[in-house]
């Protein structure tokens, strides 16, 4: 398979006023790997209802000015914080995939499509174009969210191991663990920085890799050491794209 077949799809995730300082550090690591305006943003309406996107007149022209470059702007939730009363399988997610950010997960259908207009009218009203898609904090969504997800219009969605159009999950447009990296416990940094090195080499063969960065990453050197390792090594053989791409 050609390089020119092959798409790396790199993301900032948990875009907010609230993380300004570390969204431009990681703008800049990615764009000495990939060039300009090759990644998406994760655009979060109000992180943690302390950092509301809507009375940000100065971040919100910061947005509108990167997605006319060409960014790719995700709604990524709407607080960015879970909530809900877990049981069962929902309650090993929230503890264990993340640390009480799974907003979507156990959301109501109703709660949940009102969260997804609201950040999808609000986002697209700063940016002046359509969404990209919606991708829920931490991947995780419930069957709240899952049923919500196809009745508010995106054109994408995605989740740890799939990019898929709403309406129709069982058909996936890319397949594959996002890359990414953990800064909140020196295990889970160890852990996160094992498996971006196997992955620099383990993945090359899938057709679609991702990449995803938080804000909490420029913490620690050893993980932007390794996130612009893995964006040389995956660029050496997969070409930044857009996920718009991987519906043509």
């Amino acid at each position: 398979m050609r390089t020119s077949d092959r798409r790396l799809l790199a993301s900032i995730h948990d875009v907010s006023p609230r993380f300004e300082g570390e969204v431009d550090r990681l703008a800049d690591l990615i764009t000495r790997r990939l060039g300009p305006s090759r990644y998406a943003m994760l655009v979060v309406p109000d992180h943690w209802g302390q950092a509301p996107l809507s009375n940000a007149s100065a971040f919100q022209a910061r947005l509108r000015a990167w997605a006319d470059c060409g960014i790719e702007m995700f709604v990524h939730g709407w607080y960015h914080r879970d909530t809900s009363d877990h049981q069962g399988a929902a309650s090993l997610k929230a503890r264990h995939m993340t640390a009480g950010e799974g907003e979507f997960l156990g959301l109501s259908y109703a709660d949940a499509l009102q969260r997804m207009r609201d950040g999808k009218a609000l986002v697209e009203d700063v940016i002046g174009r359509p969404a990209a898609g919606f991708i829920a904090p931490a991947w995780l969504y419930g069957p709240g969210a899952m049923q919500a997800l196809g009745e508010c219009g995106f054109a994408l969605a995605e989740d740890h191991f799939r990019v898929w159009q709403p309406g129709h999950e069982d058909t996936p447009l890319a397949k594959g663990p996002v890359v990414t990296w953990a800064s909140r416990s020196t295990m889970r940094t160890a852990s996160s920085l094992a498996f971006a090195a196997l992955a620099r080499t383990a993945l090359q063969p899938l057709r679609t890799l991702r990449l995803a960065m938080h804000p909490g990453d420029v913490t620690k050197p050893s993980i932007l050491k390794s996130a612009d390792a893995t964006l040389h090594a995956f660029a050496a053989t997969h070409t930044p794209g857009r996920y718009a791409d991987l519906t043509e």
